[in-house]
């Protein structure tokens, strides 16, 4: 009898560690995910930042020299 409870307290603890793992193995596809679509957000921001930096030295260059205050000097 002894052997028959322990073969079940086995089995229970198996079953146990099968449900954990389906669960980890669920967690760890939509942790996966989640880094995936994070990283093109990213790669995205990065793309725009690019373009928005290329805009305003577009436009720095646009910009007039200003004299400098010391060649005004008499």
């Amino acid at each position: 009898m002894a052997n028959t409870s322990s073969i079940d307290e086995i089995a229970e603890r198996v079953e146990r560690l099968l449900t954990r793992h389906a669960e980890l193995q669920r967690t760890n596809t939509l942790l996966a995910q989640q880094v995936m679509d994070l990283t093109q957000e990213r790669d995205s921001l990065k793309s725009r930042l690019n373009a928005a930096r290329a805009r305003v030295d577009a436009l720095l260059d646009r910009l007039p020299a200003t004299p400098d205050p010391k060649e005004d000097a008499p």
